[in-house]
C-alpha cells in the first residue's frame, strides 16, 4: 500500500482527493492537513510515502513546508508531490528547488494523479524530461549559477554524456538511440549518475545541470 497524506487548505479538494484516492486498491490515505505546519507536523508523525502539497496553505507555505520535509537538511526527508493551481511558474520551481519529486496541475485527470502518486512512490521524477527542461530553462536564470560543482568530476566521460542528455529532456529510450546502447544500459548509467552526484530523481538532476552550466 502507497500511503499518502493530503495537504491542502480548501477542504472540498482535500475531500475530492482523499475520495479519488482512497478508492484506489494500492493507495492509503493515512491523514490530512489544511495548512503548512499541520502538513510538517503530520508527515513526521505518520512517516506516508507520498505527500500531496499544495503552494499557498496559512500557516506555513508549501513550498516551505517541501523544503523542510524534502529539503538537504530534513534528517528523514519524504517523498512530496507538489499539487498546485500555478503552472510553470516561479512558485513552482521553487518548490522543486525546495525537493519536491514533482509536480501537477489541480486540474489533471484523476488517473494522472493517481499515477503521479504512483511514479513518486517509486522514487522516480514526476516530469517528464521535456517538461522539466522547459520548466527549469524557463526559470534556471533567477539562481545564481554556483561554482562547479566538484561532484561532476566523479563522472565518466559516458556518465557525463548521459548527463548532459538527461538534462537536454531526452528520455532512456531517446538516449539509448542517440549513443547507440541498450535501454538497459541507459538505466544503469542514470542510476549511477543519481548516486555519484548523490541525486533523488531526474529533476534534481536537470537541475544541477542548469545550475552548473553543464547545459546552457
Amino acid at each position: 500500500m502507497i500511503r499518502v497524506l493530503v495537504c491542502d487548505d480548501q477542504a472540498l479538494i482535500r475531500a475530492g482527493f482523499v475520495t479519488v484516492f482512497g478508492l484506489q486498491p494500492d493507495i492509503d490515505v493515512v491523514g490530512e492537513a489544511s495548512d503548512g505546519e499541520a502538513a510538517v507536523r503530520e508527515a513526521r508523525r505518520l512517516r506516508p510515502d507520498v505527500v500531496v502539497m499544495d503552494i499557498r496553505m496559512p500557516l506555513l507555505d508549501g513550498i516551505e513546508a517541501t523544503r523542510l520535509l524534502a529539503g538537504p537538511d530534513a534528517a528523514e526527508p519524504v517523498k512530496v508531490l507538489v499539487v498546485t493551481t500555478f503552472n510553470l511558474d516561479g512558485y513552482v520551481y521553487q518548490a522543486l528547488r525546495a525537493g519536491a519529486s514533482g509536480f501537477l496541475l489541480k486540474d489533471a485527470q484523476p488517473a494522472e494523479l493517481i499515477e503521479g502518486i504512483r511514479t513518486v512512490s517509486r522514487g522516480e521524477a514526476l516530469l517528464a524530461p521535456a517538461v522539466t527542461r522547459g520548466l527549469v530553462g524557463r526559470f534556471g536564470d533567477r539562481v545564481k549559477p554556483p561554482a562547479r560543482d566538484e561532484r561532476l568530476a566523479e563522472l565518466t566521460p559516458r556518465e557525463l554524456e548521459v548527463f548532459r542528455l538527461i538534462a537536454e529532456g531526452l528520455s532512456n529510450a531517446e538516449i539509448a538511440t542517440r549513443l547507440v546502447i541498450s535501454h538497459e544500459t541507459v538505466k544503469t548509467y542514470v542510476s549511477r549518475i543519481l548516486t555519484k552526484l548523490a541525486l533523488r530523481d531526474r529533476v534534481q538532476a536537470v537541475i544541477l545541470a542548469y545550475q552548473t552550466g553543464t547545459v546552457a
